[in-house]
């Protein structure tokens, strides 16, 4: 029973100052347990209008991603980097996004196939699923009635074939024409033009001009044909190996037919093409300058240029400038572009650095696969990523990235049906079983692991961040 003076005390206090309140005893707990005292955020999506990529690691919520539906509002550009070293899904990535695009009946899409397995480039399942035929661009196969792309296709504007054969030369000579070689070139193509009406002008019509240019050409600049046919002389030599080398057989005649350029989805199959050699970044600027041309139309159609091993254009000054114009000019016809690249080095630090920055200022979304911590760190300075970001790049396991869309950072888990999967999975001779495993315990476990260990790294570093800024 309590004392009659305490408690006319707590009535005198309570009418006074009002009710006061009972004083509780303090509760010991784990910081694990005090963990609930922080509500769970997730950061907000990107719509629910697109095409469906998997699911947020921290939020489970499904991740959906569309440039078509975002530009202008949440997206300045439509075009979409993606990076990470080989065997972490950077492939099934690309081929569930188009497999999922051409549902849509106002997509097309084209894609440079430059890996391959089996003889045959990696994207022939997909392309024999939907009933096409993918272009394979082989110069032992185009001697024998194989596939050609004409650089002076006159689908190809005058202005844009003189542009794409001094990216040609260039490229091949590894420095920019002077002014006399180039003087040389475009009189030479000029007369061409004009004196060619009955056929196709080739590479072959252009090497013989420079090699026995027309008089007029010289008394037009006041000098000696000598001069003018010593001043094309290099420049027939690097096109003469398109015509008569070993790059022979695939631009050295008109371009052929039956490339149906309303597929839904266009193949040009490169594997068989040296990746190391000149002929690579030589033969996507010729590909790229013709579908600019012929492909990419004003009639409300969303397109897709999807290019594997970009690093073939963004690290070549000469093909980078074609495709930066490419970017710029199809922005405005409904053309989304994707680079994939293994490593950000291989670009940014390149003889075309200005121009590859350039290109990536364009690439308004950023996908991030695993990297090593050092490569993860230049990636995020290059990128401007958040420190959390770049600390959980080299825990992620494969099928999980870091996806930056215009600022909106989010870590994603990749997701590939039954029906997709034996069309996506590559490296077949060294996985059999990989196409017919839908996913084994020990790689759902490492999911899990990976996506725990991305948690608990981001909820330290949201902590460190919100210290900071109170003690600020």
């Amino acid at each position: 029973m309590r004392d009659p003076l305490s408690a006319l005390s707590d009535a005198f206090t309570a009418f006074l100052f009002g009710k006061v309140e009972t004083t509780r005893l303090p509760v010991r707990t784990s910081t694990g347990q005090a963990q609930a005292v922080y509500l769970p955020t997730a950061a907000p999506g990107l719509g629910d209008s697109g095409v469906i990529i998997g699911r947020e690691v921290y939020s489970g919520k499904g991740y959906i991603y569309d440039p078509f539906q975002l530009y202008g509002q949440q997206l300045p550009a439509p075009h979409w980097l993606v990076l990470g070293e080989s065997g972490n899904g950077k492939s099934a990535l690309e081929k569930t996004y188009v497999l999922r695009q051409l549902r849509f009946r106002d997509r097309q899409v084209v894609v440079l196939d430059a890996q391959g397995e089996d003889g045959v480039g990696e994207w022939n399942l997909i392309a024999q699923e939907l009933g096409l035929t993918p272009i394979r661009l082989d110069p032992t196969s185009a001697l024998n009635g194989g596939i050609r792309l004409n650089p002076l296709d006159p689908a190809i504007t005058t202005t844009g074939q003189l542009a794409l054969l001094r990216t040609i030369i260039e490229v091949a000579m590894g420095h920019g024409l002077d002014e006399r070689s180039g003087f040389a070139l475009k009189v030479a193509h000029a007369y061409v033009n004009e004196t060619i009406t009955d056929r196709q002008p080739v590479l072959t019509d252009i090497v013989d001009q420079l090699r026995h240019p027309e008089p007029e050409s010289a008394e037009a600049m006041n000098v000696d044909i000598d001069d003018v046919r010593a001043w094309g002389l290099d420049v027939a030599l690097v096109l003469d190996r398109l015509v008569d080398g070993d790059l022979r057989g695939m631009f050295d005649g008109p371009t052929s037919f039956g490339i149906d350029l309303d597929a839904p989805l266009i193949v040009f199959d490169l594997s068989h093409i040296d990746r190391n050699s000149i002929a690579m970044p030589i033969l996507m600027a010729i590909v790229g300058v013709w579908l600019e041309h012929t492909w990419i139309r004003p009639d409300r159609k969303k397109r897709i240029f999807l290019v594997e091993e970009a690093w073939h254009i963004i690290n070549s000054p000469f093909v980078a400038q074609l495709f930066q114009r490419l970017l710029k000019f199809g922005r405005r016809l409904g053309l989304s572009f994707v680079a994939v690249v293994h490593h950000l080095s291989d670009v940014v630090d390149g003889a075309a650095a200005r121009e590859a920055a350039a290109i990536l200022k364009m690439a308004s979304t950023r996908t991030i696969y695993a990297q090593k911590a050092d490569e993860a760190r230049a990636t995020g300075r290059v990128l401007g990523l958040p420190r959390w970001a770049v600390e959980i790049i080299p825990t992620l396991t494969p099928g999980i990235a870091v996806w930056d869309v215009n600022g909106n950072v989010q870590v994603v888990k990749h997701l590939i049906t039954e029906a997709e999967r034996p069309l996506v999975f590559t490296d077949r001779a060294m996985t059999e079983s990989s196409a017919t495993d839908l996913l084994p315990e020990d790689v759902r476990a490492a999911d899990l692991e990976a996506e725990q260990r991305a948690a608990r790294i981001e909820h330290q570093q949201r902590l460190n961040e919100s210290s900071e800024s109170t003690v600020a």
